[in-house]
């Protein structure tokens, strides 16, 4: 079995999607290991985001991010991390296959109400990041 980490974004939890959202995880095989519902500050936004520092979407990115709450997951299923970016969609949300969460929901490129690990390292950073081993262990 493999974890990865997702947010739902705060456009998603703020038009009250959410419980479509984890249905949706839920019915693709993964199981929900920890869940929490949290507002970052904008230094928390820049943390987690701070391999795109440099990049001209950082601020506006961190300020979407920063702009209400959001919940953050640990999820498991074999293969985690490609299945849940497959589920996801892409993160264009015009460019996102049918089914998927960014095609349902998402709003625009910025605002795609979802968020996941590209990789197991970033799956381990994230994860690390909003959870504590005590709040993940199985």
């Amino acid at each position: 079995m493999e974890r990865t980490f997702g947010i739902i974004k705060p456009d998603a939890v703020t038009r009250n999607i959410t419980g479509k959202i984890i249905s949706k995880i839920e019915e693709n095989g993964f199981t929900i290991i920890a869940m929490k519902k949290l507002w970052l500050t904008k230094k928390q936004a820049g943390g987690f985001y701070a391999v795109h520092k440099d990049k001209p979407f950082f601020q506006s990115l961190t300020d979407y991010m920063s702009s209400g709450p959001c919940i953050a997951m640990v999820l498991e299923k074999d293969n985690a991390i490609a299945a849940w970016r497959k589920l996801m969609g892409a993160t264009n949300p015009a460019q996102a296959a049918p089914g998927t969460i960014r095609n349902e929901y998402a709003i625009n490129l910025e605002t795609n109400s979802v968020h996941g690990s590209d990789a197991a390292e970033t799956a381990e950073f994230e994860i690390k990041y909003f959870f504590s081993n005590l709040e993940v262990e199985a």
